[in-house]
């Protein structure tokens, strides 16, 4: 679930480790205390303003994380911004409402319901008679068949990324009129609701070159409130302008700039006035949060020198007024240094009065994988194990409470609250235990205490060293290694032969009376706190390998990997915590296995029976010899649970299809391949004018909407005009 955006239904769901996610139906189910569904954690943050009261026209500069390398969404290369970009100027048939559930986009469909069941699935779509290209020409039945072609698989010179859900398809026709595409589905399908959002135009599908190459840095034909109007990978922007034949509501803003700006230069870009709206990271929400009140633009605790105490300061005024020249020199240098930068940080402090936080959850979750594919974790005993040590609710706390956002753990690795699909399944593992914990690890063969190679090495040498001081008296340890320290031994710790370290100071003495086997082996500490000794087996300890990521905007991860890692000590789990480049995180260790433990972030989707099948499918052989694991990183799977997919989407009873993906999700949990922790928060820097736009949580933005308010005008209370009632 990199800094990688949500992708388009049709696209491998992208993951993130930092992301920035965004994501007939007769009646969906209600939020009613009955539905195990819930409603969604946290609410959409994005100072709603009736239209009437926003400026007609301004530039709206957004940051990203990257130029896209395509406006094609449907390549694998695609990116948050491609997919940000196709919303703004694109048709969706559908959208998410802030329940993180699909809803007609009316601006293109009157209407789309299935039709006919027998013999196939027909589902008929009536477009809005508006719907017209920038080109003139109307939207209709050949830009839908176009889009299947390109998306189908048959057509291996398209190259696409996934075709899910386009398979199915048979064949694709018009109606009665113009306005009317009648699909004709050769199997079942229960997520056809997740096809044609976006769609492109005949003109980008029609062929493989115009599909391949076409649409990679421009979009000549679009249907959406803005068109693109260039993309500027030397200046790091595209920027996108109102479409001239938009039929909707006209959007408000003249032009929205999608800025390239490296996640730690945000909290400088907004002080300097570059930036309007910003994704940030908790440091620069809190900047934001210091600044925003009266008493003082700068806080004690926050800027340069804030981890300078009094007596640093003291000693810096003596040595820069010292007799040593050179040391005097030097410190006058760093005292101006640190002057300018406080005056710097002080300027920008008052810069960022103008904005504000809005906060809310991503439609992503964190989760803990754990490599099945070899190593301890491939008995799934030990992956169950890791699991029970693991304190949920404290990982949520630690990252969502200073925040002010829900502190709840996920529950399922399929919706996230407020979905349709969403239901607590984390019973089907157990909460954490850690007398479970341990018995798990005994059970797979894993003892406190065990010999390790080094051990007994450095066992023998210190042996044999103290047989020499001790007159040979060949005391030996069990035959398994194995020390225990009685009652009459704990005030006798002190340093042994070895030299290990004493609570009392004094001389060790192994203890010669009592039960035999109730002392330590000669060169051998008592071990501090005996519950947390590390496991061992077959001579090697119980250590597994943490992968994390090393950039600037992981320090959420890196604190949650500490926690992890001590909830994992106490029951005798090790591990070795390494820190890579955000470039190789992902391709060169999760995608390739190359990690014991690692965290990262997926998408939430209202499409599961779709879009995480691939994640959590079981891995089989290729061709070539290879292992297939399509999107399961942690290569961890079972036939049951690609059964309940296959069945979830090919049933068209909806209450059915959500019961088989929440049995899917119990079976996923009960292999404890990955431990959803908390959905990812959700923080916006937005300038305080700046209306129906910021923290989206599930819902799709209206860009129409976006803009500044008018002069002495405030924005609403109540919840923006589209899409954000809860049903």
């Amino acid at each position: 679930m990199s800094q990688h955006g949500v992708g388009p239904r049709a696209v491998t769901r992208s993951v993130a480790f930092l992301t920035a996610g965004v994501l007939a139906v007769p009646a969906l189910a209600g939020c009613g205390s009955d539905d195990p569904s819930g409603k969604p954690l946290a609410g959409q943050d994005i100072q709603p303003a009736p239209r009437d009261r926003i400026t007609d026209g301004g530039t709206l500069r957004w940051a990203v994380d990257s130029v896209p390398d395509t406006l094609n969404t449907f390549q694998s290369d695609a990116d948050a911004t491609t997919t940000r970009v196709a919303q703004a100027v694109l048709p969706s048939m559908f959208r998410m409402n802030t329940s993180g559930r699909p809803e007609r986009n009316p601006d293109y469909l009157e209407s789309a319901e299935v039709v006919d069941t027998e013999p196939k699935q027909v589902v008929l779509y009536k477009l809005n008679q508006q719907a017209v290209w920038s080109d003139g020409r109307e939207i209709g039945a050949a830009d839908f068949a176009a889009q299947w072609r390109a998306l189908s698989g048959k057509d291996t010179a398209y190259w696409t990324a996934r075709n899910a859900g386009y398979e199915r398809i048979q064949k694709i026709e018009r109606g009665d009129s113009a306005l009317e595409v009648r699909v004709t589905f050769g199997r079942p399908y229960a997520d056809w609701r997740s096809l044609f959002s976006p769609l492109y135009p005949k003109d980008v599908m029609g062929t493989p070159d115009s599909f391949n190459d076409g649409a990679r840095k421009k979009l000549k034909v679009t249907a959406g409130p803005f068109t693109v109007r260039k993309v500027d990978r030397d200046d790091e922007r595209v920027t996108l302008t109102r479409n001239p034949r938009w039929w909707g509501e006209p959007a408000k803003l003249s032009e929205i700039e999608l800025r390239a700006v490296p996640r730690d230069k945000r909290a400088a870009a907004l002080a300097a006035g570059t930036l309007d709206l910003a994704e940030i990271d908790p440091s620069a929400a809190r900047r934001i949060t210091v600044a925003a009140r009266p008493s003082s633009s700068t806080s004690p605790l926050m800027g340069p020198g804030a981890d300078r105490s009094a007596a640093d300061s003291l000693h810096s005024w003596a040595v820069a007024n010292g007799s040593d020249e050179d040391a005097a020199d030097e410190e006058t240098v760093a005292r101006k240094k640190l002057r300018k930068a406080v005056a710097k940080y002080a300027r920008q402090q008052q810069a960022l009065k103008g904005f504000e936080v809005r906060k809310s959850l991503e439609p992503a979750y964190t989760q803990l994988a754990l490599n099945g594919a070899e190593g301890p974790l491939a008995d799934e005993r030990v992956r169950r194990a890791v699991a029970r040590a693991l304190d949920r609710k404290e990982l949520a706390k630690a990252v969502l409470e200073p925040l002010g956002l829900p502190a709840v753990p996920v529950g399922s690795h399929l919706a996230l609250s407020g979905q349709a699909a969403y239901a607590d399944n984390s019973g089907a593992l157990g909460g954490q235990d850690t007398k479970e914990a341990q018995a798990l690890l005994a059970d797979a063969g894993w003892v406190r205490g065990g010999p390790v190679e080094e051990q007994k090495k450095k066992e023998k040498a210190a042996g044999s060293e103290a047989e020499k001081t001790d007159g040979g008296s060949g005391e030996k340890p069990d035959d398994d290694g194995t020390y225990v320290v009685g009652e009459d031994d704990k005030a006798h710790r002190g340093p042994d032969p070895a030299g290990h370290l004493a609570q009392d100071g004094k001389q060790y003495k192994p203890h010669q009376g009592g039960v035999p086997g109730a002392y330590a082996p000669r060169g051998t500490a008592a071990p501090a706190n005996q519950e947390s000794a590390r496991l061992a087996k077959n001579g090697k300890p119980l250590t597994l390998r943490f992968v994390l990521p090393s950039g600037p905007g992981s320090q959420t991860l890196r604190t949650v990997a500490d926690r992890i890692s001590r909830m994992l000590e106490r029951v005798g789990i090790g591990t070795e915590i390494s820190k890579v480049s955000d470039e190789s995180y992902f391709k060169d260790h999760i995608a390739s296995g190359q990690y014991d433990l690692a965290l990262y972030s997926w998408p939430a989707t209202a499409f599961p029976a779709t879009d995480a099948r691939p994640v959590y499918a079981k891995p089989v052989p290729a061709a070539d010899g290879s292992l297939n694991v399509e999107q399961n990183y942690t290569r961890v799977g079972t036939d049951q649970v690609d059964q309940l997919f296959d069945e979830a989407v090919a049933t068209l009873d909806e209450d059915e299809s959500r019961s088989l993906i929440r049995k899917a999700d119990s079976r996923i949990w009960a292999a404890a391949g990955s431990i959803p922790l908390f959905q990812r928060p959700q923080l916006l820097a937005a300038r305080k004018n700046l209306v129906n736009t910021g923290a989206f949580g599930f819902g799709t933005p209206v860009y129409e909407d976006m803009g500044f308010l008018k002069k002495g005008m405030k924005p609403a209370s109540g919840p923006s005009a589209k899409g954000s009632a809860t049903p």
